[in-house]
C-alpha cells in the first residue's frame, strides 16, 4: 500500500536528520573526544546506508525531496508521487529535529541560536561563504548526488551495492560543503532544524529548497541523457 511508502519515507528521513543533524548538535564538539566534521560526514552517510538497507525494497529510500524530484526527472519515479513523498520526507525530519531539540536541551548551556545544524549563507555559513558560493555548492553536490543514485540504482549496476555508493557519496558531500553551507543537498533535512532555529534560518531556508532542487533535476536529467534507456523506477517493491 501506498501509506506504508509514506511511512517508509517518514521514518526513513527521521533517522537521517535525527542521527546525522544530532551528531553535529550532540557529539561533534564534545570536549576531547568530539567527533568533528569528519564524523558528522560519516554519520549522515551511515544513515543513508542503514535506511537503504532497511527500507530500499519499501518505499526507493529517498529520504529528500531533491532526490523524489531528480529521480522523476529522470524517469525513475513517477510524477504523482512526488507531493506525497516529500511531505512525507518533511514530516520525519521536523519530528526527528523536535526530539533531537528535547534532548539537546537537557544539557545546561544549550542555546539553540548557535545554529543546531541549519544550513545558512553568508554570515551564517560556517566559514562566511557568500551567497552565490553557497548556491553553486548546493547545485553542484546535489546534481552529483542524483547523477551517482541514477547510476547505482539502474538495473545493469552491480547488484546490492546501491546503498554504499549513495552512502559513501553522501560522506564525501558533507567533507567538502560542511565549512560552505553545513550541507544540506535536502529540503527537508533543512527544514527540520530551521523551524526550530528560526530568524535567520527560516529566512535562508528558501536557498536550500531551490539549490537543491535544481541540483536535483540537473543531475536526473543528466543521467538520462548520458543512459538513454534508465532501468527501473527507484520506488520499492510493493505495489504502488
Amino acid at each position: 500500500m501506498d501509506v506504508k511508502k509514506y511511512a517508509a519515507e517518514a521514518i526513513g528521513t527521521f533517522w537521517l536528520t535525527f542521527a546525522g543533524c544530532g551528531s553535529a548538535v550532540i557529539a561533534a564538539g564534545f570536549p576531547q573526544v568530539g567527533i568533528g566534521l569528519v564524523g558528522v560526514s560519516l554519520a549522515f552517510g551511515l544513515s543513508v546506508v542503514t535506511m537503504a538497507y532497511a527500507i530500499g525494497h519499501v518505499s526507493g529510500c529517498h529520504l529528500n525531496p531533491a532526490v523524489t524530484v531528480g529521480l522523476a526527472a529522470g524517469g525513475r519515479f513517477p510524477t504523482g508521487q512526488i507531493a506525497p513523498y516529500v511531505i512525507a520526507q518533511v514530516i520525519g525530519a521536523v519530528a526527528a529535529s523536535a526530539l533531537l531539540y528535547v534532548i539537546a536541551s537537557g544539557a545546561a548551556g544549550f542555546d539553540v541560536a548557535k545554529g543546531f545544524a541549519a544550513n545558512g549563507y553568508d554570515a551564517h555559513s560556517p566559514g562566511h561563504y557568500s551567497l552565490v558560493a553557497c548556491f553553486i555548492m548546493e547545485v553542484v553536490m546535489t546534481m552529483m548526488f542524483l547523477f551517482i543514485i541514477m547510476g547505482a540504482t539502474h538495473g545493469n549496476a552491480p547488484a546490492g551495492f546501491a546503498p554504499l555508493a549513495i552512502g559513501l557519496t553522501l560522506v564525501m558531500i558533507h567533507l567538502v560543503s560542511i565549512p560552505v553551507t553545513n550541507t544540506s543537498v535536502n529540503p527537508a533535512r533543512s527544514t527540520g532544524p530551521a523551524l526550530f532555529v528560526g530568524g535567520w534560518a527560516l529566512a535562508q531556508l528558501w536557498l536550500f529548497w531551490l539549490a537543491p532542487l535544481i541540483g536535483g533535476v540537473l543531475g536526473g536529467v543528466l543521467y538520462r541523457w548520458l543512459s538513454a534507456q534508465p532501468d527501473g523506477v527507484v520506488a520499492g517493491r510493493t505495489s504502488a
